[in-house]
């Protein structure tokens, strides 16, 4: 497996060895003492998620206030233009994103840390995506920042995206729930 980091210290995109023929392929989507190894976090994932949705679907941009997931996310079909933004007030970064395409062809995942908030968008006919997290789903802990907030400018790929009435109320980020 090899990493790279992004602009945004801790997320880091991860590329397993493929192993391809004829016949198909085979890779090691995680390995515990390798992700430890290659991202400095050790601790549990305890929870996998797995999500659906056509083209166009915009989810995020989401985060969890006081029990911060970190999520290990890969595409298993489809493509995705997926986004992080760095909700942390005592970082250097706070406020700033970055975007990575994430596809079948790849295999590649996205190492999101907790404090960060995470979206993606549909850019493929439709995608399918696996993640691993490293606390529980909290209803009341969980938050929403404007997945078009003129502060972050994200240039999402496909216009007019389809949302959930939860991201039609996301809050931008000067008025967003954040990190200290």
């Amino acid at each position: 497996m090899t990493v790279t980091p992004t602009d945004l210290p801790g997320v880091l995109l991860l590329r397993p060895k493929v192993f391809a023929d004829e016949r198909g392929f085979f890779l090691e989507s995680y390995n515990k003492r390798v992700f430890e190894e290659l991202s400095g976090w050790s601790g549990e994932f305890v929870q996998d998620n797995h999500s659906r949705s056509a083209r166009g679907v915009l989810r995020g941009l989401h985060y969890q206030v006081r029990q911060p997931q970190g999520k290990l996310v890969r595409v298993v079909r489809g493509s995705v233009y997926d986004v992080v933004v760095d909700l942390r007030r005592s970082s250097p970064t706070f406020g700033r994103w970055v975007s990575v395409e994430l596809s079948d062809r790849e295999h590649a995942q996205l190492w999101v840390p907790p404090g960060f908030a995470h979206g993606f968008q549909v850019t493929s006919e439709f995608a399918e995506l696996l993640y691993k997290t490293t606390d529980y789903y909290a209803p009341d802990s969980e938050r929403c920042l404007a997945w078009d907030d003129p502060q972050l400018a994200i240039p999402w790929p496909v216009a007019n995206p389809i949302l959930s009435a939860k991201d039609r109320m996301g809050k931008s980020l000067p008025e967003a729930e954040t990190y200290p």
